[in-house]
């Protein structure tokens, strides 16, 4: 049984080990969240069992939950580099599925026709607006953003802290052209990691709950800057140095389980 409860602590801090890897490894992604796992013990009981005699079994993955604790805001200087202080999330809705993911990567650009997309071709969902930057309807669609206003050409595109899409065109006139959305959710450790910096909601993290940036609990925009990994290199290194140790030392555990079952045998013999 000894075996069986050390290779129990060897496959969790390899787990362990492969999270903190991840971590380390995107140490300089863009609205990145890093996660940690939680372990919980293994007992043999039943109900004849006296609970004086119950021996530990080890131990399992009870999850491995993300912290969306905000990482630090770099400015960028780019106009539709978006950073948001504070909670919520960049809704985008991929052209072909129309699927919706949520993200902290605010790095968007304008394509030829006037879409606002992220750097996988993921449209940025927004509220319409009226001439005046109030919204229009409570259901969030893709951007687009002008290229033209009469004779006037687009000139450049900014973005308030409301969330407002301003177009500038050469004549000097400006036009608002949408809101940014922003997401939340009632349980966001219930986000399924998608990749590239996405989530995408499930059954336990609820439905997206839409909102007005800079209402309520939703975070401002902050134009021209990006969030930053949350994740501590030196708070990692030193989670990491306590998981090698810790696979060590059920890998001595068997080593010493191994040693033992051989003298019981050669004593048999």
């Amino acid at each position: 049984m000894s075996f069986f409860t050390s290779l129990s602590g060897l496959k969790n801090a390899d787990t362990d080990l492969r999270v903190i890897a991840h971590n380390i490894a995107n140490a300089e992604t863009v609205g990145f969240k890093k996660s940690s796992v939680q372990f919980a013990d293994l007992v043999a009981t039943g109900s004849a069992t006296d609970p004086r005699r119950s021996p530990g079994i080890g131990a399992t993955i009870a999850g491995i939950t993300q912290d969306f604790v905000l990482g630090p805001l770099e400015q960028t200087g780019r106009a539709l580099d978006l950073a948001i202080d504070g909670d919520g999330f960049f809704a985008l809705a991929n052209p072909f599925s129309g699927e919706v993911s949520y993200s902290r990567n605010g790095n968007f650009r304008l394509t030829a026709v006037g879409e606002m997309e992220d750097s996988w071709g993921n449209r940025l969902q927004a509220y319409p607006v009226d001439a005046a930057g109030n919204p229009t309807s409570a259901v969030p669609a893709d951007i687009n953003v002008p290229v033209t206003n009469g004779t006037a050409t687009l000139a450049n595109v900014t973005i308030n802290v409301r969330g407002i899409v301003i177009a500038a065109y050469s004549d000097g006139s400006t036009q608002p052209v949408g809101q940014v959305a922003l997401a939340t959710f009632p349980a966001p450790n219930g986000l399924r990691a998608a990749g590239q910096t996405k989530w995408q909601a499930t059954g336990e993290s609820g439905a997206a709950v839409f909102g007005n940036p800079g209402i309520g609990t939703y975070g401002e925009m902050i134009s021209g800057a990006l969030e930053r990994s949350n994740v501590d290199l030196a708070e990692e290194m030193v989670a990491l140095l306590t998981a090698q140790r810790n696979f060590q030392a059920n890998a001595k555990a068997i080593d010493t389980a191994t040693q033992i079952s051989q003298t019981v045998l050669n004593l048999r013999s």
